[in-house]
């Protein structure tokens, strides 16, 4: 969107347009006008570490397979309608940036870059902060921000996110798996950390062990839904069971209500 003017601030407006300078100099606040670009820009920020591999033998599915039909889908859909997309893929870092284009051979371009990345064995802790970082320096324009993650990460990627969506409409597409949330009954098991690669020796048969891991998990969902309320980002789980049609109609839906 390119700016066009500024105007005095009115019930209802998006508070993030506020321009802070005027609204000192002038004592009262004024919010920023855009005139939107005929096209949209799209950017998927892409996590690939490690965590996303996993998935259990029921859905036949990976975490990293649902996010390459997912990327795969939406871009189809925003091409087609005259849009460009770009990517930033990270994986034990920022590996790659594609700039953002138009068309049918992006869309390809897009899907055989993502194909060509690597399954890693084992990184760091994922941190996500570089990833939204990156994306902060390198996309100039107001953009619609895809962030596919599972959002397995050190701490600290809250207030890179904040600012991204400052700048931008950031919608966070969260992958997860069932048995990332409870464990069923299958005796002793031998557990082994996706990036680290530590092994704990679990006996999935004690249910009191099994509570406090379903208990652990939904703390971590909701601690990540909260950062997504403080920063105002709209969020959508996509699990490696979900039907993808039905799933992007939720999150096209709550993307017009946002906007609403």
């Amino acid at each position: 969107m390119d700016l066009i003017g500024l105007r005095e601030y009115q019930p209802g407006d998006d508070v993030r347009y506020i321009d802070w300078n005027v609204t000192a100099r002038m004592d009262a606040p004024y919010v920023r006008r855009y005139a939107e670009d005929r096209d949209l820009t799209a950017w998927f920020l892409l996590d690939l570490s490690p965590s996303v591999d996993f998935g259990t033998l029921d859905s036949e599915r990976v975490k990293r397979t649902v996010l390459i039909d997912f990327v795969a889908t939406m871009a189809r859909l925003l091409t087609r309608r005259g849009n460009r997309v770009g990517a930033v893929f990270y994986g034990q870092r920022v590996e790659q940036t594609l700039p953002a284009a138009g068309g049918r051979n992006q869309v390809l371009h897009l899907v055989d870059e993502l194909l060509r990345q690597p399954a890693l064995p084992g990184a760091p802790f994922t941190d996500l902060s570089p990833l939204l970082e990156a994306a902060g320096a390198a996309i100039r324009r107001r953009s619609l921000v895809f962030i596919v993650s599972d959002f397995i990460s050190t701490p600290g990627w809250e207030r890179p996110l904040d600012r991204l969506n400052r700048r931008h409409e950031v919608f966070a597409v969260r992958l997860v798996d069932p048995r990332e949330a409870s464990l069923p009954d299958m005796g002793p098991l031998i557990l082994e950390d996706a990036e680290t690669g530590q092994q704990l020796y679990v006996d999935t048969a004690d249910r009191s062990f099994r509570d406090r891991f379903q208990a652990a998990a939904a703390e971590r969902q909701a601690a990540t839904a909260r950062a997504f309320r403080r920063a105002g980002v709209e969020a959508m789980t996509l699990a490696t069971d979900d039907d993808l049609v039905r799933a992007i109609v939720r999150m096209a839906e709550l993307r017009r209500r946002r906007r609403h």
